[in-house]
């Protein structure tokens, strides 16, 4: 594997937008341990939401910074 498949630098934007996406997938897990029940439609398109928004916005921002 070459080295080229590793970001440069911690502000770039895949690497920042992969890493806000864990961090939020992992909130929201740790989120959906603590309610009981099954998903709905909406809990469902809710943490879809949750999960994109995010990681573009910080792709977005490393992006234009970087």
């Amino acid at each position: 594997m070459s080295d080229d498949a590793f970001p440069v630098s911690w502000t770039d934007p895949d690497y920042v937008a992969a890493v806000v996406g864990v961090l939020a997938v992992g909130t929201l897990v740790f989120y959906s341990a603590l309610v009981e029940g099954p998903p709905t439609v909406e809990t469902v398109l809710f943490v879809g939401l949750w999960v994109m928004l995010p990681t573009t916005v910080a792709y977005e921002i490393a992006r234009r910074l970087g």
